[in-house]
């Protein structure tokens, strides 16, 4: 039989704030709709933005932290795999949606643009450092709100 992968990553913004519930058994479940752009010039040289919308579902221990940490305008990366899904609309009629069933997230927004930054999670697995504490890493010598490390204005990137 071969192999294949179903692998998804997205780096985006929150177009609006998570959406956490709890299933009738008790598991966490949180809903995301998620923005990523792409640049573009069109066949006359002009310059176009796309935006494009994705939905991000979470479970479990991943759905609570993203219901807590994210909110609308949240940077975030998320890793996880595409799933299909069918239900019914009020009429009865067969509907179908595609989302990413995320399996890790980070949070890469400022505390200041909605949620800290440098948080990683995994579905299962918490935060990727061990620690659920959210802090700043300490910095030895240098004043508090100064940079140690300032680059020359020459580097090529």
């Amino acid at each position: 039989m071969a192999r294949s992968v179903n692998k998804v990553i997205l780096i985006g913004n929150l177009g609006q704030d998570p959406e956490l519930r709890y299933t009738p058994s008790g598991t966490a479940v949180c809903n995301m709709r998620i923005a990523t752009n792409e640049s573009y010039k069109d066949s006359n040289g002009e310059w176009v933005d796309k935006t494009e919308w994705h939905n991000v579902v979470a479970w479990a221990r991943l759905a609570e932290i993203c219901g807590q940490y994210l909110k609308k305008g949240s940077q975030a990366y998320f890793e996880g795999s595409l799933q299909t899904r069918s239900w019914e609309d009020r009429d009865g009629n067969t509907r179908y949606t595609t989302e990413v069933k995320a399996r890790e997230m980070m949070i890469l927004s400022d505390r200041d643009s909605g949620g800290s930054s440098g948080g990683g999670y995994q579905s299962g697995g918490g935060q990727n450092s061990g620690s659920h504490e959210r802090r700043q890493p300490e910095r030895q010598g240098a004043p508090a709100g100064h940079d140690p490390f300032e680059p020359d204005d020459d580097l090529p990137f």
